[in-house]
């Protein structure tokens, strides 16, 4: 952003005034411009974290999609950052307003809380968010048929009938299609059950399913698209047309008083018609 605002200074000094190039070319040139080198800081910060965390022994389509997530991130924080300083009069105050929508970002993604523990008002954030799905993707993508292992304090515990297995005490419940599994089938004592099988299972709990992992993608790359029209249009209110906040706020009042106030000024107004000729003894009634 510091970068942007010594370009846009140049331009708006010497290029636009001298009608070199439009600001439209100004503006789509400083986003293309980042785009390789934010690409090659995706596939740096890819390796080092993806293989770290999740291994190199998923299928080659998994790593490609991650990849892909990763990526698109770069791009969409790069274009999110033209985006809120385009109009914006240095990096300062751009720096504060990205901190304050990153943080709502972050905060209403569904991980922090689930989309059920979230109140109704606030449910929308969680829709317009775009870490949602990139969230949602990656999550489900890295952790798709992984086997859950359940620490001992997460298993339910407990003694079958005198004489029965685990196995032949549970049977009915886990052929009925039980979500978790029994370590355990031949004790018959101290049975542990496990309540979860796979990660899917798990990341349900929070609306991620690995199913959705393309749409999520796909949603990706509106949030992008999105960020470079807002920066287009923001930069073309506040820069070209120069309207400030105060001008945008008097219009609205100056509508506001020519339908409402002074509308109601004439609807209740008294209108008295002129005295008529020979009738002044009585102008004090009304004609």
């Amino acid at each position: 952003m510091p970068r942007f605002v010594i370009q846009r200074s140049l331009y708006e000094v010497r290029e636009r005034p001298s009608k070199a190039y439009s600001w439209v070319a100004f503006l789509v040139a400083n986003i293309i411009v980042e785009i390789p080198y934010q690409l090659l800081l995706g596939v740096l910060i890819w390796v080092s974290w993806y293989f770290a965390v999740f291994g190199k022994n998923q299928s080659g389509q998994t790593r490609g999609l991650m990849l892909l997530f990763v990526l698109q991130f770069m791009l969409f924080t790069s274009t999110f950052a033209h985006m809120v300083i385009a109009a914006l009069p240095d990096a300062e105050t751009a720096g504060n307003i990205v901190t304050l929508l990153f943080s709502m970002i972050l905060t209403f993604n569904g991980v922090l809380q689930p989309p059920s523990a979230l109140p109704g008002f606030w449910i929308f954030m969680y829709r317009v968010s775009p870490m949602t799905y990139l969230i949602s993707g990656w999550a489900s993508t890295g952790l798709h048929g992984r086997n859950v292992v359940c620490a001992p304090n997460e298993m339910a515990i407990f003694d079958p009938p005198s004489g029965q297995t685990c196995q032949r005490y549970l049977a009915e419940y886990l052929n009925e299609g039980a979500p978790g599994r029994l370590l355990n089938p031949g004790a018959t004592s101290g049975c542990e059950y496990c309540p979860i099988r796979s990660a899917d299972q798990f990341l349900a709990a929070s609306n991620v399913y690995y199913s959705q992992r393309w749409r999520n993608f796909g949603l990706g790359f509106v949030y992008i698209f999105f960020n470079v029209f807002a920066c287009i249009s923001l930069y073309y209110v506040f820069r070209v047309r120069r309207f400030s906040i105060s001008s945008l706020a008097k219009r609205p009042a100056y509508v506001a008083d020519m339908v409402f106030i002074q509308g109601f000024r004439r609807l209740f107004a008294r209108n008295v018609e002129p005295t008529p000729p020979g009738k002044e003894a009585e102008s004090h009634k009304a004609f």
